[in-house]
């Protein structure tokens, strides 16, 4: 190793200070300093939440969406306004039923590639037809009040003597339950047939199937739903699905389970007839 000594003046003490100088060997030649060579691996490793591919189809139009796993049924409604522009209260949101908005989507068992289907019109397109849709549902309500119960009538007491069908589904009272994943079926129609009611959410239909054979009905197209329990049997109803400007359109159904009358409303008129 090679000492160069020299004399420098040193400010500090006003004296000159001895300075010993030692050359560096070439293994001490400088390093990068690595601490600054590392590189961010972007913000899904900070954030640490598990995501989900979802494909949301809403008017003939599709979405792939990065959607939080551990995200509320609520909080994807409000994803699909950012991305649609129907108000979270204007949604039909659809996953094997209607999506329960308390609920994750881990949850209820969403998957990658999972298929959201949006049922909805703008707020324009609500203005355009609630006024009358209103104003018919108040009409209907106050014919109602009127009159004796429906199970009294002629016309429903010649279906309900008959008694329950022999398949009829069994009844919880007390409880709302969402629909189930096969066909309602176990009723009569109003002329005493055995009927099954498919909700086929991915094309938006009601099926009102017979032996005979099965109507396939646009939701869009049932004006209103009308229900009531049924005397002497309170866990059973008897409904109507409005299909025309009167009562004489009302498809009645019999002895449909109490607790799936606020799902089958809820899919086919969809939330938003409340507001």
């Amino acid at each position: 190793m090679q000492i160069d000594i020299k004399y420098q003046p040193y400010l500090h003490y006003g004296t000159k200070a001895l300075i010993t100088t030692f050359q560096k060997p070439p293994e001490a030649e400088e390093r990068p300093d690595l601490s600054q060579a590392s590189v961010s691996n972007g913000s899904d490793s900070e954030s640490g939440k598990e995501l989900v591919e979802l494909k949301v189809i809403w008017n003939k139009n599709k979405y792939d969406v990065k959607f939080r796993l551990d995200s509320t049924g609520a909080d994807l409604k409000q994803k699909i306004h950012s991305l649609t522009g129907l108000p979270p209260a204007m949604q039909k949101v659809m996953f094997k039923g209607l999506l329960p908005e308390e609920k994750t989507l881990r949850e209820i068992k969403v998957t990658n590639g999972a298929k959201i289907m949006v049922v909805g019109s703008t707020i324009n397109d609500v203005l355009a037809v609630n006024t009358p849709k209103e104003a018919a549902q108040q009409e209907v309500k106050a014919e109602e009040n009127k009159k004796e119960p429906l199970c009294r009538q002629k016309q429903h007491r010649k279906v309900l003597d008959k008694g329950k069908p022999d398949d009829v589904m069994p009844s919880v009272k007390g409880v709302q339950e969402r629909l189930p994943t096969v066909p309602l079926s176990g009723m009569y129609n109003k002329s005493g047939g055995k009927v099954r009611l498919t909700f086929k959410l991915e094309q938006d239909q009601l099926w009102i199937g017979t032996k005979e054979r099965t109507e396939k009905l646009p939701m869009g197209s049932i004006k209103n739903v009308v229900s009531e329990p049924i005397e002497g049997h309170e866990d059973y109803h008897m409904m109507a699905f409005q299909l025309g400007p009167t009562e004489a359109s009302y498809y009645w159904v019999y002895w449909v389970p109490t607790q799936y009358v606020d799902a089958i409303k809820d899919t086919v008129l969809g939330k938003w007839q409340y507001f």
